[in-house]
């Protein structure tokens, strides 16, 4: 939503993403980010690590299929979304509420690691600027190819049905009326 807060976080996964679907079919990855900081202590001449925050977080749609077949256990990444407070009952009857970060963006870390990024063509039917630059399931996710800790790879095409989906715009000139629309012109 607009005028909501949104955080970054840099860290690494602590396990694979858990892809699952809802009953309607959307598609939602979960998984935990644990990061932690580092200072460095001039006395002893040598870095310190912090107390480390371990932050659950949750991604949806063709996002989430990309998720779970580009990112490991392990893999450094950097995620951007707004923390959400959510209040449960545990079995002994015990009120909870725990922080979690609902992603908009997540990418491998370039610091530690190198990626080759394949881009997928968009689908017609996207209505949002987030989800029209979000690769399609029906193209299929091509994947990273990294090397280093936390390698990325996996191309597999799925299903989705995104209930928030509009028809396109009609085309009425500028840069993207020419025979070629994937691209802009610079």
């Amino acid at each position: 939503m607009a005028g909501e807060t949104t955080i970054t976080v840099i860290g690494n996964l602590t396990s694979d993403p858990e892809l699952r679907f809802t009953p309607s079919g959307s598609a939602v990855a979960n998984f935990t980010i644990a990061s932690t900081p580092r200072t460095f202590d001039r006395e002893s001449n040598e870095w310190k690590d912090g107390e480390t925050l371990f932050l659950r977080a949750s991604i949806w749609r063709e996002a989430a299929e990309n998720v779970a077949e580009s990112l490991t256990k392990g893999t450094r990444v950097i995620v951007s979304g707004r923390l959400k407070s959510r209040t449960y009952d545990t079995k002994e009857g015990e009120k909870r509420t725990v922080m979690e970060l609902e992603v908009d963006e997540i990418g491998p870390s370039l610091r530690y690691a190198n990626a080759k990024v394949n881009r997928t063509q968009r689908s017609n039917n996207q209505g949002t600027p987030a989800a029209a630059a979000a690769p399609t399931a029906a193209q299929g996710y091509q994947g990273f190819q990294a090397s280093g800790p936390g390698n990325f790879a996996a191309s597999s095409p799925a299903t989705t049905n995104d209930p928030w989906a509009i028809p396109p715009e009609p085309n009425n000139g500028g840069w993207g009326s020419g025979p070629d629309q994937s691209e802009p012109p610079f």
